[in-house]
């Protein structure tokens, strides 16, 4: 055991002179895949392989990272895109796995359970992992997967039913508020206003975190995602009610390619939330994307060298 700590320990220091001197406590967007997943992912021209605790733990170690929580992707089984054979049975499966491998290394990763909210089964999924020590942390909804649409009161019903639900089991959420793309859905000022105004109240105990900054990456050239963005940072700067349980993630938006315009506007909407707010992603190790490449990319953003120490200090309420 000693011989691990001071090796974890040696690969820190070395990953944090590599990263220039400071790196993410934790990492808020990990993503793994199961084998199951994999093969549902894989397709005759592109090779999807499983992504395990086992894969990310030296990752994280080469960025200097110390914690990460890993937010199911099971919500990919009930895509409406999809037809899956024993749809709710896979979800729960894809939710026990990731919990499985979060428990491997319990002092380092901590798992959020994925379920799409407009599912019949969705609040009994919620329910079933609020009773899982290893799920009840929060879960994770990926409107855009789901194909949630704000402006669709129905829907806000129901995401009102699993919002107050998380809040009853003191289950943080991390919400992928930006709409279905392929499906050209609306997007912007007017979802972002909906949000705040018909979702946030009925979560008064818990944080909630915007991943992406309310888009996709990578990258920050989205101007619908911008547009939910500027409403978001403006409530936060009046402190309108509800907002001080916001959290944004800054997963992937500050990419290799970003440009000089992009990159400032980011910086404005951060600066704008207010950094001690602002946590850091990365989202899952694919296609060549690492924590460590993540971290190069946002550390080449206009900030200053203390607010990158402070967004690299932070962590949510939900990893204290």
């Amino acid at each position: 055991m000693k011989r691990f700590v001071l090796t974890l320990t040696a690969l820190t220091s070395l990953s944090r002179s590599a990263v220039g001197q400071i790196a993410p406590a934790a990492d808020h967007h990990q993503h793994l895949f199961s084998p199951a997943m994999s093969a549902l992912l894989t397709t005759d021209s592109v090779k999807f392989p499983p992504l395990t605790a086992r894969d990310l733990i030296p990752l994280l170690d080469s960025a200097g990272i110390r914690r990460a929580v890993l937010l199911s992707t099971a919500y990919i089984y009930s895509s409406p895109r999809r037809t899956v054979d024993d749809e709710y049975a896979k979800v729960r499966a894809e939710n026990d796995w990731t919990a499985a491998q979060a428990a491997e290394y319990p002092d380092r990763l901590r798992a959020f359970c994925g379920l799409n909210p407009l599912k019949d089964y969705a609040l009994q999924e919620l329910e079933r992992c609020a009773g899982d020590s290893r799920l009840s942390h929060g879960i994770k909804l990926h409107l855009g997967n789901s194909d949630v649409q704000l402006d669709n009161p129905e829907h806000v019903e129901q995401l009102r039913r699993v919002f107050r639900a998380a809040n009853q089991h003191r289950m943080a959420i991390v919400v992928h508020m930006r709409a279905s793309i392929s499906r050209k859905r609306p997007y912007g000022a007017r979802q972002a206003r909906i949000f705040l105004d018909q979702l946030m109240p009925v979560v008064p105990d818990i944080p909630v975190q915007v991943a992406h900054m309310a888009g996709t990456g990578p990258g920050y050239d989205d101007p619908p995602a911008d547009s939910a963005m500027a409403v978001l940072a403006q409530a936060v700067e009046k402190r309108e009610r509800g907002t001080a349980r916001l959290w944004f993630d800054v997963t992937t938006v500050a990419d290799e390619n970003i440009s000089p315009a992009n990159a400032a506007l980011l910086v404005k909407r951060i600066r704008q939330l207010g950094v001690s707010r602002v946590l850091y992603g990365s989202d899952a190790a694919v296609e060549g994307n690492t924590p460590q490449k993540g971290w190069a990319a946002f550390r080449r953003l206009p900030l200053t060298e203390q607010e990158f120490r402070t967004i690299a200090a932070n962590q949510a309420p939900y990893l204290r």
